[in-house]
């Protein structure tokens, strides 16, 4: 049959590029996709995913979008004014420990806002 290599070739692109997709309740990220230059950031609602979070199981393209969301504007403040909440700690914990730079997130300390490291005036851009 001619079409069968086509059929296959195209299941085989659907479950690549379905791959990519977590269902709701594989922990999210939130990185404002509608705002490319966010000037706060909302609260994330969920913790890390499978996404995130295995190894080399992970996807790469979500773990880049993450890290890099986080580098940009990890220091950002919350936009209801509020400190990081154990989602948010459990996200930037992630970033530090995927190898981001600590003093580009905000992190909580027993409960309590607090900024990690010292302030680098300047390199918001990076």
């Amino acid at each position: 049959m001619a079409y069968r290599p086509f059929l296959t070739l195209a299941a085989l692109f659907g479950a690549v590029a379905l791959g990519g997709c977590a269902g709701p309740g594989d922990g999210n990220l939130d990185a404002q996709p509608g705002n490319p230059y966010p000037s706060c950031r909302v609260h994330q609602l969920q913790p890390p995913g499978s996404r995130y979070t295995s190894g080399a199981q992970a996807d790469p393209r979500s773990v880049l979008e993450m890290l890099h969301y986080y580098t940009v504007n990890g220091r950002k403040p919350f936009c209801d004014g509020k400190a990081p909440t154990d989602f948010d700690d459990r996200w930037a914990g992630l970033y530090v420990k995927l190898g981001g730079r600590p003093d580009h997130v905000t992190l909580r300390q027993d409960g309590v806002g607090r900024v990690a490291g010292p302030s680098r005036a300047g390199t918001d851009h990076l």
